[in-house]
């Protein structure tokens, strides 16, 4: 990221969008938008944008399975045989 390239302010980009978006698509570096000095917005292009939430997705399922696996350790699960018996057991399910 280029700070004086890749932060603009709001009214920046309204007068010059269409040279902020080609921008955005020959660089693919996020352009962060500010109003009063202060970041607002960020604009990604989709490609980056779709990488952003695919390595989000990752880094909440990493931290789940380790969740998962200090649960273990602490004692804090049930056998799965128990969890749908007592699931049977509270919503009236024959098995």
């Amino acid at each position: 990221m280029k700070l004086e390239r890749d932060i603009q302010s709001l009214s920046v980009f309204k007068r010059d969008s269409s040279k902020l978006l080609r921008q955005l698509k020959r660089t693919g570096e996020p352009i962060v938008l500010t109003v009063n000095g202060k970041a607002a917005a960020v604009l990604h292009d989709p490609e980056s944008y779709e990488e952003y939430l695919r390595d989000r997705e990752r880094r909440q399922m990493i931290a789940a399975v380790k969740r998962g696996i200090e649960d273990m350790k602490a004692g804090r699960t049930k056998p799965a045989a128990e969890v749908f018996r007592d699931f049977e057991k509270k919503y009236k399910i024959r098995s």
